[in-house]
């Protein structure tokens, strides 16, 4: 069965209108928050090693940066569109308010498939795509991050590339760089690291042990790794992983760190010992406890979600549901810890480097990490609350407080001129 995917723009917008609407929010706020302050979109040639120029497209897009620089990654896939980045740039302006760090939404990508590219032309490209985005960027402006198909030797390529045209070093330009060159301890973990924090919140107020709790894990990038390995060191018993080439699973558990070892070593999940192989959409469906998208938007959608068999999804990647299977969970009864919450620890510990950069003076990981669970079990209880207060859903009790604090800042700076 192929995955429906809808626009993510469309999606992002009536997000945003389903809380405005609640939340009776002014005409004119909702005119200018539904739409994106800024969109650079570039085209730019890239020198291959076989000598032949080839023309590559990217975008970067500003959402909304009244509550402070716009933040956001910067993604390297053959899907991105201008419609994905706006999606992403406005739920980077959710993700941003619902946790209460003081970020606008950004978000970038460049249409290419990095695994078809050498070292060295990724890195021409990377170099070019940042002196195109130049204009933008900037650490009092707009702070990339990594994303899809992008990571801390990509953010130094684009702070180096900056540097250069300052004519000195500027290390806050950037986050989830090298810790070498101004990065952050516990940065690499942090995305992940918030899911497992939300999920042992949410798996409380359901009713779920999270010791044996069967998991299953869509996408084997970053996130979907590191949560796994979280999960299994919590003692859920994770029965399904995938990534691009298809999926694996084993009713009994999966020895997680025998599949990242495998992961490694063959560049790929397919053929993993002890398990069996099945679809994608296959593994979306198995009956388990937990279930976390994250690997890219559209996974969950009105096809499949009356078939999905879990008792609590986590968003570990962005704009996995479409409303129409946000409404079929509603009535089954099925919890969404929604995007906007779930993974906001990345850009939560973004936040603490963009800091630590500005300040010249770095913290010890223990008190990163235990100020990012801080940070996420508030987010998660006013959350939780507020949902509970007004009888809505957890995504929407998330919008309601994000849209309100954006709303709130945007009326007070007001209309220039």
């Amino acid at each position: 069965m192929a995955i429906e995917v809808q626009n993510p723009y469309q999606v992002a917008v009536a997000q945003f209108d389903q809380a405005a609407e609640l939340l009776h929010l002014d005409d004119d706020l909702r005119e200018v928050l539904r739409k994106p302050k800024r969109e650079l979109s570039v085209n730019f040639p890239v020198r291959l090693d076989s000598g032949k120029v080839k023309m590559f497209a990217g975008y970067r897009v500003q959402h909304n940066i009244n509550r402070g620089p716009a933040k956001g990654g910067i993604r390297y896939s053959p899907d991105v569109s201008l419609d994905e980045v706006r999606a992403l740039a406005m739920w980077m302006t959710w993700k941003c308010a619902v946790v209460g760090i003081p970020f606008g939404g950004a978000k970038g990508g460049v249409i290419c498939d990095p695994r078809e590219l050498s070292r060295s032309e990724l890195e021409r490209l990377t170099r070019r795509y940042a002196t195109e985005i130049s204009i933008l960027i900037g650490p009092d402006s707009d702070i990339p991050a990594p994303d899809m198909n992008t990571n801390p030797q990509v953010m130094a390529w684009i702070m180096d590339t900056y540097s250069m045209h300052q004519g000195y070093s500027v290390p806050a330009v950037v986050t989830g760089k090298p810790i070498s060159i101004g990065g952050s301890e516990g940065r690499l973990e942090a995305t992940a690291r918030g899911v497992l924090v939300v999920t042992q919140e949410a798996a409380r107020d359901a009713g779920i042990a999270l010791e044996g709790a069967k998991v299953v894990v869509q996408g084997f990038g970053n996130v979907g790794s590191i949560s796994a390995r979280l999960f299994y060191e919590a003692g859920c018993k994770v029965v399904g992983l995938s990534d691009v080439y298809g999926a694996v699973y084993n009713p009994n558990g999966i020895d997680v760190f025998r599949a990242l070892r495998y992961s490694q070593e063959h560049g790929r999940l397919t053929n993993l010992p002890e398990t069996e192989p099945i679809t994608n959409a296959e593994l979306l469906e198995l009956p388990c406890d937990i279930l976390v998208p994250a690997a890219t938007e559209g996974q969950l959608t009105g096809r499949n979600a009356s078939r999905i068999s879990t008792r609590l999804i986590v968003e570990a990647a962005n704009g996995p549901t479409t409303p129409d299977a946000d409404a079929i969970f509603n009535e089954r009864g099925i919890t969404v810890i929604p995007d906007i919450l779930a993974n906001a620890g990345g850009v939560t510990v973004s936040y603490f480097e963009w800091v630590q950069d500005l300040q010249r003076f770095f913290w010890a990981e223990q008190q990163i990490n235990t100020e990012l669970e801080r940070i996420m079990r508030r987010s998660y209880q006013a959350t939780y609350e507020k949902a509970s207060n007004l009888g809505v859903s957890m995504r929407m009790g998330a919008y309601l407080l994000a849209v309100t604090r954006v709303a709130e800042a945007t009326a007070a700076r007001g209309i220039y001129p």
